[in-house]
């Protein structure tokens, strides 16, 4: 599975109530083959929510590589174990980054 099609899975997922029960922006910063930038708006009634570009956030996740992040975002490695291992970095509201799970399931 490539990046882009988990964010596209995710953008898929988010309900409005979803959006706006977290009701905050994130920046996810994906390194490695297949990264890139993208930015989710839930502060917005309606999606699309999640789209490729760089925004200013209040909440940035760095991976550093693309297959890290496809393994976390599709349950194979557990966030919190890759956010000890140094594998996820947050920047930002540490609170907004736990919110993150209800997207990713």
């Amino acid at each position: 599975m490539s990046t882009a099609k988990v964010f596209e899975d995710m953008n898929a997922r988010i309900t409005a109530e979803k959006a706006k029960k977290i009701n905050s922006t994130y920046q996810f910063d994906i390194g490695g083959e297949g990264g890139g930038k993208w930015f989710a708006d839930l502060t917005k009634p309606e999606g699309p929510y999640i789209e490729q570009k760089e925004a200013e956030a209040k909440c940035t996740i760095t991976v550093a590589k693309a297959e890290d992040w496809v393994a976390i975002a599709t349950g194979k490695m557990n966030p919190t174990s890759a956010f000890m291992q140094g594998k996820i970095k947050v920047r930002g509201d540490m609170s907004l980054a736990m919110k993150l799970q209800t997207l990713l399931s």
